[in-house]
């Protein structure tokens, strides 16, 4: 259906710096034939429909881009729609960029006038436009997250809410909640139904009256902004129904209800005209696959693809199920996965490129033996000529499984890269961790000293700092000595020199553990639990900060395996380890840990080579194929996730998730879990995922199973045997309470504490005698500070120093 609407404010094919394009007649664009040239049956048919909306469900490896970018050639050349009529949404600014770049090679420079954008990306180009109507400058600016959590601190601070019952992060969440449900203060507010809610609903309104003072808008208020704009101007809403006469939507399955009600705004049928005169409302096609649904957690409503067709009664749906990615093994192995979901429709993807070869399956004893398992596999491809590294990822369900794998590669010499994170090691909660332990051993390294000052926020900010270095550098003492003196730091406030005085007496008792000889991984728990670092990570409303607790319980389960393997400390002379005389120590962990993270060893593979394996998430793999896939950590607890095990639509979800990783597979496709994984500071027992349950037996080919695992353990990479059985702990809640639990549940006996008044005369192993000055705490938490003439007063953990009474 072509129309002769006519497009406001639009001269006939106008470039979009304004420079009118030449006639079509000019131009020789792309045949009928050549526009439907190498589509299958139902792919022609998704181009070249008309008329009522359309629904493209398009299966994994379908050609969904192709389709897209084919129908907007088809509607730009056959059909002689203006290209400004065209608004096209997709969910990145890249993918949107390649779309146009597509079409641009199908139909010439004209295409250049069409939408072709993010959702919110097209808000802000109405919005620049039409916001006046809603009483903002058309300069509004746009707050980003920072900005966000700035301006929802001073407003909680303007209403006298307790910090810590009313947190930034947690109001932030909230209203970001009520806009993507389309409510603004007044309907939050109506809505409230206790006094937590009226509160949020208070915060809310001061939030956005506090944005418009500024003319500011955040990232949800543009797509809201947006539907109030066209719900409350009729003649606003039929200037961009009768400019875009042709609607697409790309990964339809991810909208949420503002985007949703978006779409219906620009495409319902809508009799109700303001001249009499009845606008067709605009063709309408959404591409997407409900069974691709991974992102709930981000506000994404599966219900707006299942009910497509009751929401747009005359819609047709076109099926794409023939995948041109995979092999009919590893599509066969996706089907049997995804049927377990109910209130799907049906779709069976298949392939013409054959069976393929079989899915490889196996069981490892932990983490660690299924690393050493998939880099000897890619060294065996890659050794044969079958595969390049580059032609290799490697999937896992969180962050925090990057690890081992990091660790295992960098020990064998296999070039990696970490897409959608960073490596482990260099991760800013490790980074962090890692920097307050070598402070411990070494007070001099001001680097990583400054990095810890104020992490987490202790209020020492950058003038308490440069007063501190003033001092130093007056006095040519180090940071650490000048901290330590801080009372005679010029121009210091009261305030910070209390802030600087706790830090102080905070990292002299955790050195005394350090000189005690305490194993590395309780010093690591102590840390950060005496710090409030965890506490901080705890109380955040951040999503990320819940995963960065995860990357700090993977530290300190490697901190723990290195404490309990005898041969790990470099340092330490073979014999005396033989001899149980050395136990490896902090400084030996620091070492271990510096050489495992030293990636500029890895050698970069050339541009036109990339032999490089990569490593990513689940959620970051959606798009993206490659010939081999090794799908990891397939055990209940870890994948399905922990908190979906008890919750069908989560866990519908996470299958969804297997399903994407599953289908991200060209030709070669492993599965694999570990009987035990020693996540969260210990040893977790977890039976084997229900995903692998629901594939077809005579897929798989199980090189090892759970009852070829060795009783005893099994060697490691460095030839050391780990002996005793997989327990059955369980996985332990990682927390700041547990970690001082768990660290003195593990730390060295106590010595016995001796009973000290200030005057006593003591004598220590490394500084000789002292006068006891002050004492602070009891029992185990006793503190004295002890003055030992020459070497300066020291203030000590009586648990761990060698301290005697004379």
């Amino acid at each position: 259906m072509s129309t002769s609407i006519p497009l406001p404010g639009l001269p006939a094919y106008d470039h979009a710096d304004g420079t009118p394009d030449e006639p079509r007649t000019s131009r020789r664009g792309p045949t009928r034939e050549e526009l439907l040239d190498g589509l299958n049956e139902p792919q022609r048919a998704a181009v070249v429909h008309e008329g009522a909306p359309l629904l493209v469900v398009a299966g994994a490896g379908s050609g969904k881009t192709r389709v897209l970018t084919r129908r907007i050639a088809w509607l730009i050349s056959e059909r002689k729609a203006h290209p400004g009529s065209i608004l096209a949404i997709t969910f990145t600014n890249k993918a949107a960029a390649e779309m146009k770049e597509r079409v641009e090679d199908l139909v010439g420079k004209r295409a250049r006038i069409m939408w072709v954008s993010t959702f919110h990306s097209a808000c802000v180009r109405i919005l620049r436009k039409e916001i006046d109507k809603l009483g903002f400058k058309s300069n509004f600016s746009i707050y980003d997250a920072a900005d966000q959590k700035r301006l929802m601190t001073l407003v909680c601070s303007d209403l006298d809410l307790d910090a810590k019952r009313y947190q930034p992060g947690a109001m932030l969440h909230w209203v970001s909640n009520q806009k993507n449900e389309l409510k603004d203060p007044e309907d939050a507010t109506k809505d409230a139904r206790n006094n937590l809610e009226e509160t949020y609903a208070s915060v809310y309104t001061t939030y956005q009256r506090r944005l418009r003072e500024a003319n500011a808008l955040d990232f949800d208020d543009l797509i809201m902004f947006t539907v109030h704009l066209l719900q409350q101007f009729p003649e606003v809403r039929e200037t961009y129904r009768r400019r875009f006469r042709h609607v697409l939507v790309d990964e339809y399955q991810d909208t949420n209800h503002a985007q949703y009600a978006l779409i219906h705004q620009l495409c319902a049928d809508n009799p109700e005209d303001l001249d009499g005169e009845r606008v067709e409302p605009a063709e309408l096609m959404v591409v997407g696959d409900a069974d691709q649904s991974i992102y709930a957690f981000r506000g994404a409503n599966i219900r707006n693809i299942l009910d497509f067709e009751q929401d747009f009664p005359n819609a047709t749906s076109i099926l794409l199920e023939q995948n041109y990615r995979s092999t009919q093994t590893i599509l066969t192995a996706a089907n049997a996965v995804i049927g377990h979901n109910k209130g799907r429709k049906e779709k069976r993807l298949w392939s013409d490129a054959g069976d393929g070869a079989r899915i490889i399956g196996y069981v490892a004893d932990d983490e660690r033996d299924e690393a050493r398992f998939v880099s000897e596999e890619i060294d065996r491809l890659t050794d044969a000529g079958d595969l390049r590294p580059a032609d290799v990822a490697i999937f896992y369900r969180t962050n925090a499984q990057s690890r081992v794998f990091e660790e295992v590669f960098i020990r064998v010499g296999m070039p990696y890269k970490v897409v959608g994170g960073v490596r482990f090691y260099e991760r800013r909660e490790v980074r962090d961790a890692l920097a307050y332990l070598r402070m411990l051993v070494n007070p001099a390294d001001q680097v990583s000293l400054r990095r810890i000052l104020n992490t987490p926020k202790r209020g020492i900010g950058d003038r308490a700092v440069a007063c501190v270095q003033a001092l130093a550098d007056r006095d040519r003492i180090t940071f650490w000595e000048a901290l330590r003196r801080a009372q005679d730091a010029p121009g210091l406030a009261t305030r910070s020199l209390s802030a600087i005085q706790g830090f102080v007496a905070m990292v002299e008792e955790l050195q005394s553990m350090v000189d005690a000889g305490e194993r590395a991984d309780v010093v690591l728990e102590t840390v950060l639990a005496r710090s409030g670092y965890v506490a901080s990570l705890e109380e955040s409303d951040d999503p990320q900060d819940e995963t960065r607790v995860e990357n700090l319980a993977e530290l300190v389960a490697v901190a723990r395996e290195f404490s309990d393997d005898p041969q790990a400390g470099p340092s330490a002379d073979p014999a005396d380890v033989d001899a149980g005389i050395v136990a490896p120590g902090l400084s030996d962990f620091l070492e271990r840990v510096a050489l495992v993270a030293d990636t500029d060893q890895i050698p970069d593979a050339p541009e036109d080579d990339a032999g490089v394996v990569t490593l990513m998430t689940l959620h970051t793999a959606k798009g993206l194929e490659f010939p081999a896939v090794f799908l990891t950590g397939l055990e209940d607890g870890v994948f399905p996730h922990a908190r979906a095990l008890g919750d069908q639509p989560e866990l519908e979800e996470e299958r969804r998730l297997a399903y994407v990783g599953v289908t991200r597979a060209r030709e070669r496709l492993y599965i694999s879990r570990a009987v035990v994984r020693s996540a969260w500071g210990a040893p977790s027992h977890n039976p084997g995922s229900r995903f692998l349950d629901e594939l077809p037996v005579d897929l798989v080919d199980w090189k090892r199973t759970e009852a070829a695992q060795t009783q005893w353990g099994r060697p490691d990479l460095s030839g050391s045997t780990r002996l005793g059985t997989p327990t059955d702990a369980g996985r332990r809640n990682f927390s700041s309470a547990a970690l001082r639990a768990d660290a003195a549940a593990r730390a060295k006996p106590a010595r016995e504490i001796p009973s000290l008044e200030p005057g006593d005369r003591v004598v220590h192993d490394s500084f000789g005698m002292g006068t006891v000055v002050t004492l602070e705490g009891v029992a185990e938490k006793a503190v004295a500070s002890i003055d030992f003439g020459s070497e300066g007063i020291k203030r000590l953990l009586l648990r761990y120093a060698p301290v005697e009474k004379l």
